[in-house]
This record gives C-alpha cells, structure tokens and sequence, in this order.
C-alpha cells in the first residue's frame, strides 16, 4: 500500500505515539463515550482513542487509500466513513478530535463550531491556535478568535514540533481543547457581526478613535449619533485611544446589537 502522503490534502501524518496519547489525554470524557475522529490518516490517534475505551469510534477518512488500511486494522472496533468532513453531514458525538490538515484547519472548525459541537480536541497549527485562544489585547487576537467565542472557548494545551510528523510540515503545530460556552449577550445578526469585526481589524494598527466613527459611519450611522451610540453600548471610557484588540468580543457583540437596531 502506497502511504505517500497527498500534497492537495495537505496530509502531514503524526508519527509521534506520545503526542497521540497526550491528545487523547485531553478528552474530558470517561470511557464508553462516543467520540468522532477527523481524519483517521495512519491510525496512530485511532489507536489512543480505543485504548482509552472511547466507543463507539467513527473515524473520518476522505483517501480511499488510508481508509481502507483503516478499515482493516479496526474491523469491528471502529466504523470508517469515507467521507470529507468539510462537506458531508457529521455523525453526532460526546466529542470530535483530529489532527486537522493545516491547510483546512480554520474552515473545518468553523464548521463544528456551527454543528454546535459539545466538545473537542484538535491538532492545529500553533498559528492558528492561538489566535483561537487569545484573549483581547493580545496580538494574536482578531476575527478568528471573536468568531470562535461565539461558540466557546478553545485553549492551546501544548506544542507540538513538526518534527512529529511526515513529511515535516513548515510551522509547529500545538494542540487546542474546545467546550461549548456559548458567548453572552448573544449577536442577532452573526454576519453583521462578523463584517463589523473584520472591517474595524482592517485598520488593527490604528487607535479607534481615528477608524470606528467611520467604521459606523459605513453601517448607517450617521456622525452626529456616533457619541451617544457609543456611550450607549458602555464601551470602556478611554475607546479612543484603544485599537481594535483591546475590545472584548462583548464590545463588538453590543454594538452589532445596536447597529442592528438601526437596519430597517
């Protein structure tokens, strides 16, 4: 059997058992529960996950070629579907883990996310991880992370060196936990929320009150109520000299909120 890894999957396979073992660690969840793996690849979390006496597995696996060595390895002990996880309907499941395809790994997740996904542990790029786990101020914290929290909360639990994998991968990856935690208030409008978000980082070096007057100018604001929607969403009283991450996502969220009090 061929196992050359696919350049247009953008398979890397884990090749390290001890960060298998510690990925699966991290599932908060007590044996006999049902647990989804993303991408079964060579088998090595597969493995972890049925020592640890998660069952029923599902393993995910859209290569026709690891599927089927997949399959033979675990007659009986896991079911393999062939299927990509970014298009075809998921099994439900106590949680989902996977050594996540670097180049696929923030639209895959973003898709569990809005499954409503309990709980999960993922293998992830360490770029992308913490930019899914940073708190506002950080550098690192930015629409992703603000569209993440929407859903819950991710935190990065380790660094994983891309000398664990084959072939050897450009950038480390780092493994995140994931629990529903829904963010509160709750956005009406997710899509305008997201574009206010991504409008206002457009600018991420400027100090706001520079940008966000014209950033709510452009949802419908008009300049002269710009002062006292502002002051009605409680934003902390020194926004003007803040840049877009140093507000919390509930600072965006309340004013997604009033802008869309304003549509028609």
């Amino acid at each position: 059997m061929d196992f050359t890894p696919s350049r247009h999957r953008g398979q890397n396979f884990l090749i390290d058992a001890t960060v298998a073992r510690n990925e699966v660690a991290l599932v908060d969840l007590p044996p006999g529960s049902a647990v989804v793996e993303i991408g079964g690849g060579l088998g090595m979390l597969s493995t972890a996950l049925l020592e640890r006496g998660f069952r029923p597995l599902t393993i995910l696996e859209v290569d026709e070629r690891l599927a089927s060595v997949l399959e033979a390895n675990f007659t009986g002990r896991a079911t393999v579907l062939r299927v990509d996880a970014l298009e075809s309907p998921l099994p439900p499941a106590d949680a989902y883990v996977g050594n996540l395809p670097f180049s696929i790994a923030t639209p895959l997740l973003l898709r569990l996310l809005e499954m409503g996904i309990p709980h999960g542990v993922f293998l992830v790029q360490r770029e992308v991880a913490e930019r899914l786990s940073a708190a506002h101020g950080n550098r690192d914290y930015g629409p992703l992370t603000i569209q993440a929290r929407l859903y819950g909360e991710f935190v990065t639990a380790g660094i994983v060196p891309r000398t664990a994998f084959f072939p050897l991968p450009r950038v480390d990856g780092a493994l995140v936990v994931y629990r529903a935690a829904p963010l509160m208030p709750a956005p009406r409008d997710r899509e305008l929320l997201m574009q206010l978000v991504r409008r206002t980082f457009s600018w991420r070096r400027k100090q706001l009150h520079h940008t966000l007057p014209f950033v709510l100018h452009e949802f419908g604001v008009p300049e002269t109520a710009t002062s006292s929607l502002l002051e009605a969403v409680a934003l902390p009283s020194e926004w003007g000299s803040l840049r877009p991450e140093d507000l919390s996502p509930e600072c965006y969220v309340k004013l997604s909120l009033a802008l869309s009090d304003l549509q028609p």
